[in-house]
């Protein structure tokens, strides 16, 4: 299942996100978690020392070779130039899964080994005094995206991205990727101002959105929450001195994690398991098909001097059918 952690900027998604991955972890868990923050934090936050963190790999730098691989044989696809951010698979197409080994994993993820477990970490590389005036972040999250339309995954499988600060995913069709989207929110008007705009423009998409209350203090905070965000407040956490000590670079075994921040860990991860249990795979075929001509119309065609519309195979629905044995994948 695919998960996005959102949020204002210091509103503590950063952690909260690399508590849930180390949670998954900690199970035995298949996961994939990408740092999507245009601040690359994700890294540090799970056990990664600042060199370790800086040398990830830049999913960005390597967009030629993911649009290469994922391109396979598809014949509505002349050439991998032509693929933007929101280009679909067809037939032809190479997926990629959760499990498996491929030269996009190979270019863009390492392994982090954390106490009770393990999981492949790719991060978008951070927005560089180099792209000032020349690119926008957008164009390294792209990356992401491309990935996300082209990955099947399973009930036991996880993706979890860090997004990026505020509302910036909805400069494309990223925010509907996913099964659960957690947005991080503190007891503050500032706090849940990004909570108002998220559920406005997802409104008309069917996107899952559930509110994490970060930073309560107290019964008071928890009121204000409730009153800011009615039903789709799903869990608060408080103070944790687990993870005071991991933001000075000395956490503790995960197990040591009081006991009512797992119990809010787990929480999310039932709240994310009942969302993918309600994926419409046409829908979300469909919802890709819907940005991709959006973005052609809009920049696609003129930049790549090809009808994008051409890249949508009708028949095609990505599913999980073809996580089956028998579903073909170019060599």
């Amino acid at each position: 299942m695919k998960i996005a952690f959102v949020g204002k900027g210091g509103s503590g998604k950063t952690t909260l996100s690399s508590l849930f991955i180390r949670h998954l972890a900690a199970q035995r868990a298949h996961v994939v978690a990408v740092d999507a923050d245009i601040n690359q934090h994700l890294g540090t936050a799970l056990g990664l020392d600042e060199d370790e963190a800086a040398a990830l790999p830049a999913m960005g730098a390597h967009l030629p070779l993911i649009k290469d691989y994922l391109r396979g044989t598809n014949p509505r696809i002349a050439s991998a130039e032509t693929m933007i951010k929101t280009t679909p698979p067809g037939e032809g197409s190479r997926l990629l899964r959760v499990r498996e080994d491929n030269p996009v994993y190979d270019a863009c993820a390492r392994t982090v080994r954390l106490d009770d477990g393990e999981i492949r970490l790719m991060a978008t590389g951070p927005f560089t005094e180099s792209d000032l005036g020349v690119a926008c972040y957008h164009s390294k999250v792209g990356a992401v995206e491309l990935c996300l339309n082209h990955l099947v995954d399973g009930p036991d499988e996880y993706v979890v991205v860090d997004m990026t600060a505020g509302s910036d995913s909805f400069a494309s069709g990223m925010f509907t990727r996913f099964d659960m989207t957690f947005l991080v929110a503190e007891p503050t008007r500032k706090g849940v101002s990004v909570y108002r705009q998220y559920k406005e423009y997802a409104r008309d998409f069917g996107v899952s959105l559930k509110v994490v209350g970060n930073k309560v203090q107290g019964e008071d905070d928890l009121e204000f929450l409730r009153e800011q965000v009615g039903e789709d407040l799903l869990v608060a956490v408080g103070h944790s001195d687990w993870v005071r000590a991991m933001e000075k670079g000395r956490p503790p075994r995960f197990g040591l994690l009081e006991e009512s921040n797992l119990a809010a860990l787990r929480t999310l991860q039932d709240a994310a398991g009942a969302s993918y249990g309600r994926r419409d795979w046409e829908r979300y075929t469909q919802q890709m098909v819907h940005f991709h001509l959006k973005n052609a119309e809009s920049w696609g065609n003129a930049k790549t001097g090809a009808d994008l519309a051409a890249q949508i195979d009708p028949a095609f629905v990505l599913g999980e059918r073809r996580l089956e044995a028998g579903a073909p994948q170019p060599a």
